[in-house]
């Protein structure tokens, strides 16, 4: 039976609807219904495999379970979320073979982000693998690896060769990454680089701190530089289902986002199935659409659609 989700019609439709969007600022409406939304975060692996995960914990019992396209499907059905891009948690070489694979079996997978070692000598050869495949979109870092990247020519260079063949960098750190970022943005014009979890800024319902902004503001003063508003439920450290669902209660950080990149370079990404330890998905999307609610359908759709395709310039499926 095919996929009631085609990778293809999917991407189609999205492009179709942008270019039928009036101009002006409208209300989105009933009967004028927004394309399904790509969630650009989330993760699937599966433990029951022969050589098992290296991540998560067996001790977890909320993440230590096969997570897999079929039970995103399930998890997403009646919210409108059409497709996601997959980003891969292990540091394992072939579990990015692994996800690509899941990838091309499902088509609600639009787009991989892969976990490849930049210390590495082998760097190149990897990339040159993974990047034939027009699904994989790029690769995931941490502050450590963005840190070595500034003080190493070789790291530097390697990461510049994910902007040669069109790929983009995730980089997920605390709050004082977006600095970093800025600093790697200014010697690496030609890169994109996408700031995951909002630089995982606590989230406590009050005004966020001087130093978050300062390098917010600094990493989004270089154009090729995205942000994830993604992972909201958890920065507010309740991690037993119950962080807020009051959209106010986020409102400081969402301002201030909004204020720092501008709506065309901010991208909706869940965290899933990490972010159910915090909250179910339906309050976690129910977040950010009540925030934008009353926003133009323009907006919604570039929050929501577009500015996924942008950052990861997001492929077609081939038929």
């Amino acid at each position: 039976m095919p996929h009631p989700c085609d990778r293809r019609n999917f991407l189609h439709t999205t492009a179709a609807s942008l270019l039928a969007a009036p101009l002006a600022a409208t209300h989105a409406t009933a009967a004028e219904p927004l394309p399904p939304a790509i969630d650009v975060h989330t993760h699937f692996y599966d433990p029951t495999r022969p050589q098992g995960v290296p991540w998560p914990n067996p001790k977890d019992k909320t993440l230590y379970r096969p997570v897999l396209p079929a039970d995103f499907r399930k998890t997403v059905a009646g919210l409108n979320v059409g497709g996601t891009v997959a980003v891969e948690a292990s540091p394992w070489l072939e579990d990015n073979q692994w996800l690509l694979d899941l990838a091309a079996r499902d088509p609600i997978i639009v787009g991989v982000v892969g976990h490849l070692d930049v210390r590495q000598d082998e760097f190149a050869k990897q990339l040159r693998r993974f990047g034939k495949n027009p699904l994989f979109r790029g690769i995931r870092i941490g502050a450590a690896e963005v840190r070595l990247a500034l003080e190493q020519k070789p790291v530097r260079d390697r990461l510049g060769w994910l902007a040669e063949r069109g790929l983009s960098l995730d980089v997920n750190g605390g709050p004082d990454l977006p600095a970093d970022v800025a600093r790697l943005a200014k010697q690496l014009p030609n890169l994109r680089i996408i700031i995951n979890h909002a630089g995982n800024v606590r989230i406590d319902g009050q005004p966020p701190p001087q130093d978050w902004r300062k390098g917010m503001s600094a990493a989004a003063a270089e154009k090729r530089v995205v942000c994830k508003v993604s992972a909201l439920v958890e920065a507010t450290r309740k991690m037993q289902g119950d962080a807020p669902g009051d959209v106010n209660f986020y409102r400081p950080e969402l301002d201030a986002l909004w204020n720092i990149f501008g709506e065309e370079r901010l991208l909706y990404g869940s965290d899933w199935p990490v972010s159910e330890r915090a909250a179910p998905y339906a309050r976690t999307i129910g977040i950010v659409r009540g925030y934008l609610q009353s926003a133009s359908r323009e907006r919604q759709v570039r929050f929501f659609t577009q500015n996924a395709q942008t950052a990861y310039q997001l492929p077609a499926k081939k038929s």
